[in-house]
């Protein structure tokens, strides 16, 4: 299974295993139920329960086309629409636990996702052997509206821990103490907080007042240790850091 980077707000690149054949089947399945159900409620009310067959008497065959046209259409824009007010997800991906993306790390929007929809005509031509094989030699699993549209399907069964990325909780009223923060990179950020994790796991403290020193030396700072300890201090540094490129983005 493939990797794919998608990129945070805050320029952090998260790895994320891209969807399988297998769990993009499924969910096109799944989906396929829901459209086959649609079709049967509607067709069945229409006729059954409505009794409005008889406004199909006399209608050439391209006019008796029209109306059924018109009965499923739902079940025709039924990807774009889910997908766009979803969020790349139809209930078929919710269920697999997938979702499309852009591969560049924006939001895809309603005209990815129309883009894939147009292409799904290739896409599923031949029983969904061109998309099928698309999906198999291509490096993001990515079928031709895929590519067209510039998206992947990612699975969101990854358990990405907060810890892995230079991204922290911090509260909405959080108050920042050292605007200097601004000065670092996301890359120096990234090496404050590794660091720092594995200082606290190996209850390191010679490491934990090297990395304190370093990051003041750095910023310019000169901290009273009666009012704040090193560690202390660095975790003020990443919610600071995290507060203000947050705000910025």
């Amino acid at each position: 299974m493939s990797q794919i980077a998608i990129n945070t707000s805050q320029n952090v690149n998260i790895n994320f295993s891209t969807a399988s054949v297998g769990d993009r089947m499924i969910a096109f399945i799944l989906d396929l139920l829901i459209k086959v159900a649609y079709g049967i409620a509607v067709l069945y009310v229409f006729f059954n329960l409505l009794n409005l067959g008889y406004l199909l008497t006399g209608l050439d065959q391209w006019s008796v086309m029209a109306v059924y046209i018109i009965l499923l259409f739902p079940t025709v824009i039924y990807p774009v629409v889910l997908e766009s007010l979803m969020e790349g997800q139809t209930p078929g991906k919710k269920v697999m636990k997938i979702r499309v993306v852009k591969i560049d790390g924006y939001q895809a929007g309603l005209g990815d996702y129309m883009i894939r929809w147009v292409f799904r005509i290739i896409d599923t031509s031949f029983a969904g052997v061109i998309g099928l094989i698309f999906m198999i030699v291509s490096k993001n699993n990515q079928r031709l509206g895929d590519m067209a549209a510039g998206t992947a399907v990612i699975s969101l069964k990854n358990n990405i821990n907060i810890s892995h990325t230079i991204l922290e909780n911090i509260q909405e009223n959080y108050i920042p103490t050292f605007p200097q923060v601004i000065a670092l990179s996301d890359n120096d950020m990234r090496i404050i907080k590794d660091n720092y994790l594995k200082a606290l796991r190996a209850d390191d403290r010679q490491i934990i007042n090297k990395l304190s020193e370093k990051i003041k030396s750095i910023l310019k700072l000169d901290i009273d240790p009666t009012k704040m300890t090193e560690r202390q201090f660095i975790g003020v540094v990443i919610k600071d850091y995290n507060y203000y490129t947050g705000k910025e983005n």
